[in-house]
């Protein structure tokens, strides 16, 4: 069916109106972002465009941010550590890695549940040491770690179950998970990363910025 000029017209006029609006947004936003040095998260972005009288929603905002290069989400595994025990040395060898892979991350916010590790005050300390933000979610709030949880569902998923016989050793199983975690950094594609595997795409986002 035709659709009549002034509904053709309308339409038009309409998508400019949002298109104006999602600008003067993403304007604020950059602000926002640029005046608190580049440390707040989307929650944060969100609450200060309320308190500046802006009403628009959550997942608006983190939208526009992923757009304009503000939020980056690569999805890749910096550092990790097996244990056959959870212990703080555990701790002090993953800060490790991670931290001479990239030494630079001031404001960097770090989001957790409150596990006790992430409570424990060299834990604390170290990430303060290296100007990073940390965010721990409220007592029964999974969201602050579901990026982790997700990964682990999937690790599980596509790395154990159905092969718990072939891993006769913590060093044979140890071996497997240092694979699987080079594998999804380096080949496997997700859409959350435009179909490029984790480490390709912050590659990208870093050369596009």
């Amino acid at each position: 069916m035709p659709m009549s000029k002034s509904t053709y017209y309308y339409e038009i006029s309409k998508e400019d109106v949002v298109a104006v609006r999602n600008k003067e947004i993403l304007d604020e936003i950059k602000s926002i972002f640029e005046s608190n040095r580049r440390r707040y998260g989307v929650r944060r972005v969100h609450q200060e465009l309320v308190n500046r009288g802006y009403h628009v929603n959550h997942k608006r905002v983190q939208r526009l941010m992923h757009e304009a290069g503000l939020m980056v989400k690569p999805n890749e595994i910096i550092s990790y550590d097996l244990s056959m025990s959870p212990n703080l040395e555990q701790i002090a060898r993953m800060l490790k890695k991670a931290f001479d892979k990239f030494p630079s991350v001031e404001g960097l916010i770090f989001h957790s549940d409150q596990g006790w590790q992430y409570q424990h005050a060299y834990y604390r300390n170290v990430l303060k040491e290296h100007g990073i933000i940390q965010s721990m979610s409220r007592k029964g709030n999974c969201y602050d770690n579901c990026i982790m949880e997700t990964f682990f569902g999937r690790l599980k998923n596509e790395m154990y179950y159905g092969y718990e016989k072939e891993y006769s050793s913590f060093e044979e199983f140890s071996k497997a998970v240092e694979e699987y975690i080079d594998y999804y950094n380096n080949k496997r594609i997700q859409a959350k990363t435009k179909w490029m595997p984790p480490v390709q795409y912050r590659i990208a986002s870093m050369c596009s910025t």
